[in-house]
């Protein structure tokens, strides 16, 4: 009998709004996908499995909220607030905050920085230990220091000057990096697609996925959307119903797309 498996891809980089990265399925399981990063004119950061950072605006706005819907055990954190200069200052707001990670919330942007992605959370579930869902880093304008830097586990790093922020990397879910200010107004960065992996002890029961062995257990690991597959009785008796069998999994959605900087209210 077959599993669905739905495998989350990344959302793409925008010269616009960006957008939540797609959701990734094993059976019942559903992993959110990452949550869009924010637009400096006064989009703040979408919530999602990990919440987007904000943009840096006037006023400022919080970052998403992760771990959206709720799920136990969670599935993210929030991200980081922008920052802010009056407008009558006559200078722009500066850096933009980093993507909440799977590990742990985005850095908020200061007047000199842009906020750091929060780290991802690491898995040993194909015999490596392998960090996914990272957050994107924060972009930032021209007058400021350094944008963020992604976290750990494929985050992208946020831009400052054109094309120099980065996406997620792929088949880790990390959120993809801001984009800068210099002074032109840059595209926020692409995230990194999901993956879904299934593992349980001894010899192959199933059929689906790339298969390979690590530690005296089958390993599933699916880049694509796809079906797991049992193995019927004739094929190997273990598989017969009346020898129920425990399987680990992991599954990663899609990470959140970087926003655009465009500063406005200046």
């Amino acid at each position: 009998f077959p599993v669905t498996i739905v495998w989350g891809g990344g959302a793409g980089g925008s010269s616009g709004d960006a957008v939540q990265g797609s959701n990734s399925v094993f059976s019942t399981i559903t992993s959110t996908g990452g949550g869009f990063g924010g637009r400096s004119n006064s989009v703040a950061g979408g919530s999602g499995g990990s919440g987007g950072g904000s943009a840096a605006f006037n006023p400022v706005t919080a970052g998403g909220s992760g771990n959206t819907p709720s799920f136990t055990p969670s599935q993210g954190n929030n991200g980081g607030s922008g920052v802010a200069t009056a407008p009558s200052s006559g200078a722009p707001a500066v850096g933009a905050g980093g993507g909440g990670g799977a590990g742990s919330i985005g850095s908020n942007g200061t007047t000199t920085i842009g906020g750091n992605g929060g780290a991802g959370s690491p898995s040993s579930i194909t015999g490596s230990n392998v960090t996914y869902a990272g957050g994107g880093g924060g972009g930032i304008d021209s007058s400021g220091t350094a944008a963020g830097i992604g976290g750990s586990g494929g985050g992208g790093d946020g831009g400052k000057t054109d094309g120099s922020n980065t996406s997620g990397c792929p088949n880790t879910g990390g959120g993809g990096g801001g984009g800068g200010r210099n002074p032109g107004e840059f595209n926020g960065a692409s995230g990194g697609s999901g993956i879904v992996i299934i593992a349980y002890p001894g010899a192959m029961r199933a059929c689906g996925g790339n298969i390979s062995t690590a530690g005296g257990k089958t390993i599933h690991t699916f880049t694509t959307s796809g079906n797991l597959c049992f193995l019927p009785y004739f094929i190997n008796p273990a598989c017969s119903p009346i020898y129920p069998f425990n399987v680990c999994y992991l599954v990663v959605a899609g990470g959140g797309g970087g926003g655009r900087h465009i500063v406005t209210g200046k």
